[in-house]
């Protein structure tokens, strides 16, 4: 995470997750506030951008960002809360994590986490909104190298192609080799090997 010293307490952050949607893995979040003396060209929704280009501008965020931070929620947080839950306390804990704290925050999609500002949610934000962009760059590529960890601790699953995703790879190494730690059993593919 970065402070500057140039920038005044406050700014407005923008917050955003990647690992909504897998069967594995944690959910991660990231918090970012842009300096508006260092602008960073070409953010946008990670989603759209290609591998090379979101590895860069990680970069560049980490660098030139006024502040940014990442949190996370693990699976067995998920598999208690359930995954909104845990999704909002890893945006919580990544605003937390920031060197100072926001003077408010924008937050992609419709619901929003319970934080020390004011906060508002906006559908399609990381398409809108640069500094939701940033973090959603930001948890993206931090939630791919976990996985890419995660492919090395549990070979065989695929976690470095899908990422946790349930593709038709992932449901059938599932099947051949049964659940792992890092699988979300609160999740209807696990769930259901698990009940036989």
């Amino acid at each position: 995470m970065r402070g500057d010293s140039r920038v005044a307490v406050g700014g407005v952050a923008g917050i955003d997750e990647a690992g909504r949607g897998p069967l594995a893995g944690p959910v991660l979040a990231a918090a970012v506030i842009l300096d508006p003396e260092l602008p960073i060209d070409g953010l946008a929704d990670s989603k759209v951008l290609s591998l090379g280009r979101r590895e860069l501008l990680n970069v560049e965020i980490r660098t030139r960002a006024a502040a940014w931070a990442l949190g996370r929620a693990e699976v067995e947080e998920i598999d208690r809360l359930n995954i909104l839950q845990a999704t909002l306390l890893a945006m919580q804990r990544a605003v937390t994590a920031l060197p100072f704290a926001p003077v408010s925050a924008l937050v992609d999609g419709n619901r929003c986490p319970t934080l020390p500002c004011p906060v508002e949610a906006i559908v399609g934000g990381d398409r809108t909104v640069r500094a939701i962009a940033a973090a959603s760059i930001l948890a993206k590529v931090a939630r791919d190298r976990e996985m890419l960890h995660l492919d090395e601790r549990y070979p065989g699953y695929g976690f470095a192609r899908h990422k946790g995703y349930p593709t038709a790879d992932h449901v059938a190494a599932l099947r051949r080799l049964g659940v792992s730690d890092v699988h979300r059993r609160s999740f209807a593919p696990v769930r259901q090997l698990l009940e036989g």
